[in-house]
Order: C-alpha cells, then structure tokens, then sequence
C-alpha cells in the first residue's frame, strides 16, 4: 500500500537517492527558491535546506561530510547539514539557458549526469522545451568531465543492472528507455538499443532492484513501473498523482521505494484535482534494492 511519507508540497520534487552512511533519504525540489530535502529515516524527522541556484540531483561525496550535486550551472557542493554551498565547475558554458537534471553513480564511484534547456521561468511557471541543447557527462573522480551523448532534450532515467554491464537512460521526449553494453573499467557506453516503453505518460527518474529489474517513474502517467532485464512490464505501481518524477529504494534493508512528484506545470483544476501532488510517497513491494555509490 502506497503512503505519503512527507507532505512536502514540492513544485518539481525530483532526484530521489537514499544515502546509506547518513541513513537518511535525499530529493530536491527543482524551481527556485530551490530546496534539498533531507529525510532521516531513524528518527523520520524531515528537513529543508534552500539552496542558492536550482539544484536537481544529488549523491553523497565518498570519504567527506558533503554532497555532489547536479546543478543550474554544471555541478556543485554541500555540506550534509544544507551549509557552504560552493559551485565547481561549469561543463557547458557555451549553453547557459541549460540547466542539469537526472544523475547516477556506477559501480567505480563515477557521477553521471545530464543537462537540458531550462523549463522554468523565473516565476516558476514551465516554459515549453524547444531545444535538444542537453548533453549526458561522465565525471571523474578529480573532477575532469566528458560528454557522452549530446543533442538531448530531456535526460532521465541514469541506472545500472546489478552486474554492472548494462547502463540505462532516456531522452524523455523519446518516450523510450534505452539499454546500453557498460565498460565499468573505462566507464564507456556500447550498443546503444531501445529497452523498454510503455503507454502510461512518458519515462522519468529510475533505479534497479537486486533482481535487476528497473522501476521508472512516469510523468503524467501516475505511476512507477517495474520493467523485467528483458523489458517486459512486471509490476504497476498506481500513485495518486500524475506528475510522478523519481524513484529510490532505502531504508537499511533498502526494501522501502520512495516516490517524489510534482505539480510543476498543472492547471488550477488540475491542483484542486491532485492535493498530494508535490508529495513523498512510500511503499514496500516486497524486493530490495540496490546500493547507490557514492561519489569519488
């Protein structure tokens, strides 16, 4: 059975990653004034950092009391307790209405994240996304950038399969999740082939469970659903919102998967319609996921 968790009201909630040192949950809400969201998992006691730029993913920084983050202009730093945010590097500058979006670790510690052109006007309200100016990068641990697919609209969906070897991602506006050969040695993409797609909305955020089966967040779709490692729909999982942006396992048994959503983009009615919209939501499926790594 499915629960709110926090009623956190998030405009674009996004970007949900369990950090196991901390034992709390992370997710953001994207627009500005944006917001990291800290969720401890002991105690269930919710906090809120703003942060001084949008900020739309996060992972903890291996060795060290802060985050990596995906952010407006490239990626950023923070401190586990919402305080120092410092801005690193830019790996686009030549594209500065760009902003970052989805974001994932491999199994070497390596941060993968992709940009888009940014949807959101200074008030907040969506701006329609005409541009395929994003790119997918590849981050080392000493900070050194390289782009790995560049003409994207809207990236999403940064996962691995358990053994490593197959990574997923998606352009959104493809409306297809893709499976690619995975080097974790080199961390390089090979045979790049169409996964799986599905009619509910159109794919958001991923993870992969310990049996290796990717749970995709569907935006406009309200739901999350679970694709077998040959691409077949195995489970859907109904959310009493539309928008629905990302998905984590966590928890110290990693058994609980945790939802964010979003009412970035609806109508009056459509609020009126939703009020758990922007919400944290729970449930346990019954599977365990897998550890994301940290950074570095």
């Amino acid at each position: 059975m499915i629960e709110v968790a926090v009623t956190a009201g998030d405009q674009l909630g996004e970007g949900a990653y369990y950090d196991h040192e901390a034992g709390c949950l992370w997710w953001v809400d994207i627009p500005m004034p944006s917001a990291l969201h800290r969720l401890d998992l002991a105690t269930g006691t919710h906090r809120q950092f703003a942060m001084p730029q949008m900020i739309s993913a996060v992972r903890a920084w291996r060795g060290r009391d802060e985050l990596l983050l995906a952010c407006h202009s490239g990626l950023g730093m923070v401190g586990r307790d919402g305080n120092n945010f410092t801005h690193m590097l830019d790996p686009e500058p030549e594209r500065p209405f760009n902003r970052s979006n989805d974001c994932g670790t491999d199994s070497k510690g390596r941060f993968w994240f992709g940009t888009m052109q940014n949807n959101m006007a200074p008030d907040g309200s969506a701006l329609e996304i005409r541009f395929c100016s994003g790119a997918l990068y590849r981050v080392e641990h000493d900070l050194s950038v390289t782009m790995q697919q560049d003409n994207v609209a809207v990236p999403n969906s940064i996962s691995w399969s358990p053994d490593g070897r197959t990574f997923y991602f998606c352009d959104t506006m493809e409306r297809t999740i893709f499976a690619h050969d995975y080097d974790a040695d080199s961390g390089t993409i090979t045979r790049r082939r169409p996964f799986a797609r599905f009619h509910r909305g159109v794919p958001d955020g991923s993870c992969v469970d310990a049996d290796g089966c990717l749970w995709n967040a569907r935006w406009g779709g309200g739901c999350v659903v679970r694709f077998t490692p040959d691409g077949a729909v195995d489970r859907i999982i109904d959310v009493p919102v539309s928008r629905v942006t990302s998905c984590a396992f966590g928890g110290p048994g990693l058994d609980t998967l945790f939802i964010t959503t979003a009412w970035h983009g609806a109508t009056a009615a459509e609020r009126t319609a939703e009020p758990l919209a922007g919400h944290l939501f729970f449930l346990r499926p019954g599977v365990k996921g897998l550890p994301a790594p940290p950074f570095g």
